[in-house]
């Protein structure tokens, strides 16, 4: 069976990702690749309605919670979305996957990484694994900052507003991640500027996406 690509965009808050994703998505479009492009939590009706949950800033939420929310909204989308465009052939864009889970509730939120890891592993299945995670990398104070000029990013959610302690380890964690998978990982200065950053991130995609066309 003809075999896709997967690609997820990975972060901390005001990194950046919805505006490269824009881009690589008009990139898709001239290169005439069939791709489709979702989120996480989310890319569903079930998941969109726990997404709702999850980002409201009127409830507490406890990290465990939020693993289990985000893993049911993650087994849906990958068994009725993911799956089926890969198998198809089609290039797979997300907006966040799996690795959000170990960094804001894992590293950042205190669950034990195993518990995340196995959590994980039974939401997505087999064949799941990302052939590319492009992980755009800034500090707490210089995302906050940028996300305050944006009026459309003003109104914070509940993640936004888990304060400097709590984004800083989920950068750590970030960076962790990139450490042990250094080739999935792709790492990138996210305070570089827009064209140079996402120069750099076609031409990881292009290198990768000829490998797996050509296997």
């Amino acid at each position: 069976m003809k075999k896709g690509m997967l690609v997820s965009f990975e972060g901390g808050e005001g990194c950046g990702k919805s505006t490269q994703i824009k881009l690589i998505e008009e990139y898709l479009k001239e290169q005439h690749i069939d791709y489709i492009l979702t989120r996480e939590p989310g890319g569903t009706e079930v998941g969109e309605k726990i997404r709702k949950i999850l980002f409201d800033n009127k409830l507490e939420i406890s990290p465990d919670t939020e693993l289990l929310l985000c893993s049911a909204s993650r087994n849906k989308l990958v068994n009725d979305v993911v799956r089926p465009a890969l198998a198809s052939g089609k290039v797979v864009i997300m907006d966040r996957f799996y690795d959000s889970s170990f960094a804001y509730q894992g590293y950042a939120g205190n669950l034990k990484l195993k518990d995340v890891e196995t959590i994980t592993k039974f939401a997505i299945g087999e064949g799941s694994i990302p052939d590319l995670t492009i992980l755009l990398d800034i500090s707490y104070e210089d995302g906050m900052e940028r996300k305050s000029k944006d009026e459309a990013l003003k109104n914070f959610d509940r993640f936004e507003l888990k304060g400097k302690i709590f984004h800083d380890k989920v950068r750590a964690g970030y960076l962790e991640l990139a450490k042990k998978e250094p080739k999935r990982f792709f790492l990138v200065n996210a305070n570089q500027p827009i064209q140079d950053i996402f120069e750099q991130i076609k031409n990881e995609f292009e290198k990768r996406y000829k490998l797996i066309k050509n296997n």
